[in-house]
């Protein structure tokens, strides 16, 4: 499965694709009937409507090129264009029996993409992939790839990063800066003080100051 950085979904797409279809057939139909002067024209040019089958498969093939998703993000799609239930069902599942459709992979890529990718926590890869109707066994079985010792890795990478921006602050402001950035992308509170603290002491900062702070905040 291909792994990317930024992996878009929605519905959206499923309008887009189905709307310049609709609207391809639409001008064929005019040009018919322009030339022939007839509506039978028309009808034949445009073609029989397809069933609900059909453009179940065309729409999840479409939303399916070039970016995974899940069955959850087809199953809302197909929703939003009014696919009877048990149709998108059957259709979802012939689509997972043919591997087309993989909550694990997707799952297993989306936490390599988006920790490497953003640094993410494992906190917020298990809220995004909640948002994307991945069940939790799932879920859980993609983070728990990432152990704690690779978690505080990347926590001191993105501090150590963003380290010279804050210099100039003062050290309570220093603090809330780097700890914050860390707590947004879903880093544990006791990991990002901890992270922090041993890099501001790295770069000069003095220990009891530092552990005085952290106290009082406690």
């Amino acid at each position: 499965m291909t792994r990317r950085t930024e992996w878009p979904g929605g519905a959206d797409e499923t309008h887009s694709a189905t709307g310049d279809a609709e609207t391809r057939s639409g001008r064929r139909g005019r040009h018919g009937s322009e030339d022939s002067g007839g509506p039978s024209s028309s009808r034949a040019e445009s073609g029989p409507p397809r069933t609900p089958e059909e453009q179940a498969r065309a729409i999840c093939l479409r939303l399916l090129t070039g970016n995974p998703r899940t069955r959850k993000q087809l199953e809302d799609a197909l929703r939003k264009r009014d696919i009877p239930e048990e149709v998108a069902d059957e259709v979802l599942s012939r689509f997972e029996d043919v591997g087309l459709i993989d909550d694990a992979a997707f799952a297993d890529a989306w936490v390599d993409s988006r920790h490497h990718g953003r640094g993410l926590a494992r906190r917020a890869l298990a809220r995004e992939l909640r948002t994307k109707g991945v069940d939790s066994a799932l879920i859980e079985e993609a983070v728990g790839r990432l152990d704690s010792e690779q978690e505080e890795s990347t926590a001191r990478a993105l501090v150590d990063r963003k380290l010279r921006a804050t210099r100039g602050l003062d050290r309570e402001k220093r603090l809330r800066r780097l700890a914050g950035m860390l707590a947004r992308k879903g880093y544990p509170e006791g990991l990002a003080l901890r992270v922090v603290k041993q890099a501001l002491e790295e770069e000069g900062e003095d220990p009891d100051l530092l552990e005085e702070h952290f106290l009082s905040e406690g």
